[in-house]
């Protein structure tokens, strides 16, 4: 027991380091900028930030939000996105042991939020998470007790054509852009994680949670949806509870006797 609970504590800690390259990722990626070099910096004073005012969600606490140097606040998305990974790391651990299906779910569950921060910012979902986690996702179906590499490959293929066809037929429909690119390379890396019917899922929710959430919003404002944000929601939800959800909707739709 204490076992388990030492593994899932290190993988807690591993999933906070992992959270903050996920937000120089999200942040660089947005903008074609190289995630190795420069160093960070404070975006005030330009200083680069030494190793113990790095450490993720503790230095943030100790400098109360604020940089070292030139006191200009810090947000608050680095000690969350860095939070929120390692209890990605930690819950899947927790769930599925020391098995390979909990880094699967770990990678995944990472990837989508780099996503809803990306898209959040930027209104981009950078190719690195959606093209790269297409790839990642694809060769872990090889080594997963839950989906094929047939299932993924399915997937992968139905969400990227699905999406295409819903931009054309949107842009046709509207005389302008209806979807970016990279909400459609995005759902290719949900197929290939998903498979096709988790992928059509996670549409289904996506669209939903962005015409309640966001739509009033956008009416009003004219500003676009990131749809990416309510695709990586729906996305892990999907994961979490997709099979619960289907079977669900199949006992209501098509109930026996």
């Amino acid at each position: 027991m204490i076992e388990s609970w030492l593994l899932v504590v290190t993988a807690g800690v591993l999933g906070l380091a992992l959270g903050s390259f996920v937000n120089v990722c999200a942040l660089r990626w947005a903008q074609d900028q190289s995630v190795i070099s420069p160093r960070s910096a404070c975006p005030g004073c330009g200083k680069a930030i030494a190793w113990y005012d790095n450490v993720p969600v503790l230095s943030w606490i100790l400098l109360r939000a604020r940089c070292r140097h030139c006191s200009e606040p810090i947000s608050i998305q680095y000690p969350l996105v860095e939070l929120t990974t390692g209890l990605i790391w930690a819950g899947s651990v927790w769930a599925f042991g020391p098995e390979l299906e909990a880094v699967r779910a770990a990678l995944f569950l990472t990837l989508l939020l780099g996503i809803a921060v990306a898209d959040a910012k930027f209104y981009i979902i950078p190719d690195q998470f959606s093209v790269g986690g297409a790839v990642l996702g694809f060769a872990l179906s090889f080594v997963s007790p839950v989906i094929t590499w047939t299932e993924s490959l399915i997937g992968a293929a139905a969400g990227f054509f699905l999406l295409w066809f819903v931009a054309w037929a949107g842009e046709k429909a509207f005389k302008k852009e209806a979807m970016g690119g990279g909400d459609i390379k995005m759902m290719a890396m949900v197929g290939a994680f998903l498979g096709a019917w988790g992928m059509a899922l996670t549409l289904f929710m996506g669209a939903v949670l962005g015409a309640v959430i966001f739509g009033p919003i956008s009416l009003k404002t004219g500003k676009l949806v990131p749809f990416g944000i309510f695709l990586a929601a729906g996305a892990a939800v999907t994961f979490v509870a997709g099979d619960a959800i289907i079977g669900w909707y199949m006992d209501w739709a098509f109930p026996a006797g």
